[in-house]
């Protein structure tokens, strides 16, 4: 980590800095960010606990780099981000050791992660954050280094005395906040597609998951990035997050999260919003699926890092006549999964916070407390949930509705696919859904009456690969992410009018056409 002779400067005693106009600082305020360990429920981390005066300057250095950085040839542009991506993978281990120790990472999953922008557990699609950058500064230059041309007399009613020409340029301060669950790759996949368009970037990283991500800054800084272009400031959501998210310097807001995300979309102003906000993604298994491969997904997309991901399986609707043996091809492959410290590469881990373990065991104790079928024992040590399918649930219960962000997953049993879409719909998520079927004509017209950004046939709900369309529909998320659509969504577009005179006006005689 830090101790490494590489990233020596980003902390202070046992504090990590903050990274502004191209140095690593210590606050002002003089105050400080506790990272709990989710296994130890101790201290592991502190990070700065920046002040607003300190984010004022952050933001009026960000808009002065900016302007340089948008005159900076693509080509340019392009060659600092793929050197960037060669630091990143050069620096992985020190990531990975932030990320098992302050968001339960299992060892074998963290250390991936730095390479992956979408890491898959246990998937060979899973694409390495270094190329996602490598990628997207390809595909940039490919983007912008285009413009269209029109011509006025393609309109009704006009002559041809007007040339348009349109480009695409930055929006400027681009406001980066990525979640917990990949603070790392998630925070790629704002970053370089910003910077390509040539904005400049303020991050603000999730406290827990903080100090991987200042690591991973380091190595933007490592590769030579103009000061000031790219920063990253730390602190109390309560001090500095409303000040940030409606501060009128920042252009735009990339957000990955929860409910705050809500709350920022209504006091952001009238910038460009990029959000995805978790979903309850939803597993339709029909009576002519592969059950072993519907159940394999369940388990991969349900429990895969103990199903802290937006896009995790969170209910399974499955049609009546098949739900005894699905339920026991689940459990059968549940009772293989490994419960421990995320050291010890084990499949279940624990959960983030001890507020969020709360959370979970309250869905649970109401779906008890309601006559659901525990199928397995209901166990915990802390953050640690042992892994739970719960079967028999009715929608009176709030983990037919809820997000429990945790290893727990809910089966309702459904006598039509109308019943099992319906329930899909009326959820007020609508990220991702999936559906298992050998016929590809009905799992056609099921995803069409699907309400979710996405469905995946015959596999469980993932993002990915990087340059694939990610969104969602209602409380899910605005607008699209995937390299394409973020670089669209950080540019806006520029439009040079050329008036000309009319030809007859000059005694021209253009005709209409060569013989």
């Amino acid at each position: 980590m830090a101790g490494t002779c590489a990233f020596s400067e980003i902390i202070e005693g046992d504090v990590y800095k903050y990274y502004s106009e191209g140095e690593w600082k210590v606050s002002s305020s003089g105050k400080t960010v506790s990272i709990v360990n989710p296994t130890t429920r101790k201290t592991q981390f502190k990070v700065q606990a920046c002040n607003q005066e300190e984010v004022n300057k952050i933001v009026e250095s960000a808009k002065a780099a900016q302007k340089s950085w948008a005159k900076t040839p693509l080509w340019k542009r392009a060659e600092l981000l793929h050197k960037a991506a060669a630091v990143l993978k050069e620096h992985k281990k020190p990531i990975a050791e932030c990320l098992v120790k302050e968001i339960a990472k299992p060892a074998k999953d963290a250390v991936t992660e730095p390479y992956h922008v979408m890491m898959k557990e246990y998937s060979e699609l899973a694409v390495r954050s270094g190329d996602l950058v490598s990628y997207c500064a390809e595909e940039g230059v490919r983007i912008l280094g285009e413009g269209k041309f029109l011509v006025s007399d393609s309109f009704p009613g006009n002559e041809r005395t007007k040339y348009c020409l349109t480009s695409k340029i930055p929006l400027g301060v681009v406001l980066a906040i990525p979640p917990f669950n990949y603070p790392v790759n998630l925070a790629v996949s704002k970053i370089a597609p910003a910077l390509i368009a040539g904005n400049s970037i303020v991050l603000k990283p999730p406290t827990q998951g903080a100090v991987a991500a200042l690591h991973m800054v380091h190595c933007f800084h490592l590769a030579g990035f103009p000061k000031g272009l790219i920063s990253c400031v730390t602190g109390k959501g309560s001090e500095i997050g409303d000040f940030l998210t409606m501060h009128p310097g920042v252009n735009c807001i990339s957000f990955t999260g929860g409910d705050t995300g809500v709350a920022i979309s209504k006091k952001a102003g009238m910038i460009p919003l990029q959000m995805e906000l978790g979903g309850k993604d939803a597993c339709i298994i029909l009576e002519d699926a592969d059950l072993d491969l519907a159940a394999s997904n369940i388990v991969k997309g349900g429990f895969s890092y103990s199903g802290q991901r937006c896009t995790a399986v969170k209910v399974v609707l499955v049609m009546e006549s098949v739900a005894d043996e699905l339920v026991k091809k689940v459990n059968e492959t549940l009772a293989k999964l490994t419960v421990g410290p995320p050291e010890d590469d084990c499949d279940i881990t624990p959960v983030v916070t001890e507020s969020s373990a709360n959370f979970i065991e309250g869905l649970v104790m109401d779906a008890k407390q309601k006559g659901a079928t525990f199928c397995q024992e209901y166990k915990r040590q802390g953050n640690l949930i042992w892994p739970l399918l719960l079967d028999n649930v009715r929608p009176d219960m709030r983990i037919a509705w809820e997000e429990p962000f945790g290893p727990v997953l809910p089966v309702i049993r459904i006598n039509s696919v109308e019943e099992g879409i319906r329930h899909c719909n009326s959820s007020n998520f609508g990220l991702q859904g999936c559906v298992f079927t050998r016929d590809i004509n009905k799992a056609i017209l099921i995803s069409d009456a699907m309400e979710t950004g996405t469905v995946q046939i015959n596999s469980a709900p993932a993002r990915g690969p990087d340059h694939f369309p990610f969104q969602g529909l209602k409380d899910s998320g605005i607008g699209s992410q995937g390299v394409t659509n973020s670089i669209n969504m950080m540019t806006k577009i520029k439009t040079t009018v050329i008036n000309l005179p009319s030809p007859l006006n000059h005694g021209l005689m253009i005709p209409n056409r060569l013989n």
